[in-house]
Formats: C-alpha cells, sequence, structure tokens
C-alpha cells in the first residue's frame, strides 16, 4: 500500500526511502505528489535557515564538539521537517499555486488530497436541514453595507485571512473557471468576476469551517432543501423590509473554485427566475439591476453595488 503524503511528511528526514515513495506519489497523483514534493522543498528551506542560524551563535561550549555538531544537525533537518507539516510558511502553498499558473499540475486541486498534504483534518459532513429551506436552485444572498472598493461585509465568522495576494491574482486564479461559467450564462466573464469579488471581499472573507477548510462559495450560494453535499455554517446579514439583521444560515461547500463555480452557473441557467434576464444583451448596470430584480439578494442597494464592483478601476486593472 503507497503511504499518503502526510506519512511521507513526518518521516524521519534521513529516510532515504521517502524519496522513493515521492517519486511514485508524483507518478500516480501529479497534483498530490507536487503538494509534498513543495513540502520537502519549504522543509529543506528551513533546514538551511536553522544552520544559519546555529552558525551564527558561538560553538566553543564545554560541551561543544564534532559529535554534537552532527547531533545536532540532525535535529534541525527533523525539526525543519515537522515545521514544514500542515500549513508550514506558505512557501509550499505558493510553489503549488506557481506550477498551476504555469500549468505544470492541473488547476482544479482534489480536497483530499491537498487536505491530506497540509495536514488538515477532513471535516465530518452530517446531514443538515434548514428551518424553512430556500427552493433548490434559488440563490438568496444577503449583504450589508460594503466597504469602500466593494467589499462587503458578508460574514462575520468567516476567515478574514486572504487567500489571494490581491485582484490580480484573484482574477488569474479563477479566470478559466469564470470564462467557462460566463460562456454558459451568456456574459462576459468579467461580470462573473466582479460579482464573486463583491461577494467575497476578493476573496478575503471566504466561507471557512473552524479547522480553516475552504468553501470555495465566492457567490454565498446557501444549501438549500435539495442539497445534499457538504456544508459549512456561517453568519450572515438579511435584510427584512429593509432592516439589516444578522443570521446563521448553511451555505454549500465545494472541493474547488472550479466546482464552485460551475455550480453558480447552473443555479442561474437552469433557474426560471433569471431566464429573461440572461435572454437579453446586458451591460454591467443591466446585469446587477437583473440580478436583484429576481430576487438574488435582500440587499436593497445590490444592484448599486456590484454595478460598481464591475466598473470599478480595482477590477479594470487586474483584467489588464
Amino acid at each position: 500500500m503507497i503511504s499518503s503524503i502526510s506519512d511521507i511528511s513526518s518521516r524521519l528526514a534521513i529516510d532515504a526511502q521517502s524519496v522513493g515513495q515521492l517519486r511514485l506519489q508524483v507518478k500516480n497523483d501529479p497534483v498530490a505528489g507536487a503538494r509534498a514534493a513543495a513540502q520537502q522543498f519549504e522543509a529543506l528551506f528551513l533546514n538551511m535557515m536553522l544552520k544559519s542560524m546555529r552558525e551564527a551563535t558561538p560553538q566553543d561550549g564545554l560541551f561543544d564538539d564534532s559529535n554534537t555538531r552532527l547531533y545536532t544537525g540532525m535535529l534541525d533537518s527533523q525539526l525543519a521537517q515537522s515545521l514544514s507539516k500542515g500549513k508550514g510558511i506558505g512557501l509550499a502553498d505558493m510553489l503549488v499555486r506557481q506550477m498551476q499558473i504555469q500549468g505544470v499540475i492541473p488547476n482544479n486541486l482534489q480536497a483530499n488530497d491537498d487536505k491530506a498534504a497540509s495536514g488538515k483534518i477532513e471535516r465530518q459532513l452530517l446531514p443538515h436541514r434548514i428551518e424553512k429551506p430556500f427552493q433548490s436552485g434559488q440563490l438568496p444572498v444577503e449583504q450589508s453595507s460594503p466597504e469602500a472598493g466593494g467589499v462587503p461585509d458578508i460574514l462575520s465568522n468567516a476567515s478574514t485571512k486572504a487567500g489571494f495576494t490581491g485582484p490580480a491574482d484573484f482574477v488569474n486564479t479563477l479566470w478559466p473557471h469564470a470564462a467557462d461559467a460566463a460562456q454558459k450564462l451568456g456574459v462576459p466573464t468579467h461580470f462573473v468576476l466582479g460579482q464573486a469579488a463583491l461577494e467575497s471581499g476578493w476573496g478575503k472573507r471566504e466561507i471557512r469551517d473552524a479547522l480553516g477548510n475552504n468553501s470555495h462559495n465566492l457567490f454565498g450560494i446557501k444549501a438549500g432543501k435539495g442539497w445534499n453535499g457538504a456544508v459549512m455554517e456561517a453568519q450572515t446579514t438579511e435584510y427584512v423590509n429593509g432592516v439589516a439583521q444578522k443570521k446563521t444560515e448553511l451555505f454549500r461547500a465545494y472541493d474547488s473554485y472550479a466546482e464552485g463555480l460551475k455550480d453558480y452557473a447552473s443555479l442561474l441557467k437552469n433557474n426560471p427566475r433569471y431566464a429573461s434576464m440572461l435572454a437579453q444583451p446586458l451591460d454591467a448596470s443591466g446585469f446587477a439591476r437583473g440580478l436583484q430584480q429576481a430576487g438574488y439578494a435582500t440587499d436593497p442597494m445590490y444592484a448599486d453595488k456590484l454595478a460598481r464592483v464591475i466598473n470599478s478601476d480595482a477590477l479594470r486593472q487586474a483584467l489588464s
């Protein structure tokens, strides 16, 4: 049986067999193998840092000799191996993302492999039902007033740690999946990207669980009655008769951004409420106004906010 990536990262740093295991993993699963190799590189980088720190300290003590230096080096190697596990310092994640951008490995990371490589515990998913479920296919997204620049205050218990380095990274990462969704809907790609930016605050306020696992739900799509997939619980703001109210709801969770954008496109395309809007040529204002009129969100200012993000300099510069 092939050892998992987490098994390899837990081995001794001096275990030469782990290299062979890693090569076999790369052959069987390029994405998971690349993640494990990136972690090994991060461990090597940390080991070099520790070595430099050791060299900067005095080594002429009473008990210092060649043997203590040997075992200290072994300790540092193992310490670097341990530090690179889990989230590490983020170097492994940057390497994997760069390989995806360059097309070295597929862009749609498998969730289980990613969680195993990062040391995260896989979330336990139990069947949930909302007290007053929405009809299958609805997209009831509620928001309060966004911050300047189109960043919404959408989920108060969502992680504020940025999953993207900025609008350009946001656009580059999501572009192929947003383009597929836009083609299915018959709208410009930047309309889809603009709405994702508004809903998620350019990815800075994505829905995450207590362990930090990402839902990849950029559009705040709730888990309605017909949803049988993974869910995450989060707090959101609804507008009832124009008055903002905080509520805790269940939201859909996906294994990747590609899956999330595909579901978003399917919900709009297959819901009769959006048929008339999608059947006509739209500019940014028409797209935003059509979504609000069809009941996409309860925020009375939603259309204005969305149009501003789509026409914003931030999105224009990211696209360029």
